[in-house]
């Protein structure tokens, strides 16, 4: 199937693909903050520069796009079908790079979250999967 949008069209729209302050980024941000939780974000001394970093309970938390980071299952794991053995190398690519980041992050004694951008749009589902947090406490 050919792209229907020209190649300056496709390359401003990927451009508008924004990597830090997505919506559900800050949707996981605001549960954690009505649930008290006070965290930094996008530190860039950590593997992977995590999306929200509690430093209080040695976890992480990163809030994956389920296009981009391959949600098994998820209807927004969709392959494109354009270029497949480019999109198939660069899911690759990225699914490998999160699983070192996970790995070095596990070295270095940090807890990791992986939230779903698909698992946003329950807040009360999201807030429960957030509640296991009080068990990595170390205080």
């Amino acid at each position: 199937m050919v792209d229907h949008l020209s190649k300056e069209k496709r390359s401003w729209n990927m451009s508008r693909i924004r990597s830090e302050n997505t919506k559900p980024e800050i949707i996981v941000r605001s549960i954690l903050h009505k649930m008290g939780y006070r965290f930094r974000l996008h530190r860039k001394d950590l593997p992977g520069k995590p999306d929200i970093v509690l430093p209080k309970y040695k976890t992480v938390i990163f809030v994956h796009g389920c296009f981009w980071h391959r949600h098994k299952g998820c209807k927004r794991c969709t392959m494109p079908s354009t270029k497949p053995d480019y999109w198939t190398a660069k899911f690759k690519h990225n699914l490998q790079r999160d699983k070192n980041n996970q790995r070095l992050l596990n070295t270095l004694g940090w807890q990791t979250i992986i939230i779903w951008e698909c698992q946003t749009n329950n807040i009360a589902d999201c807030a429960d999967r957030l509640s296991c947090l009080s068990a990595y406490s170390n205080t």
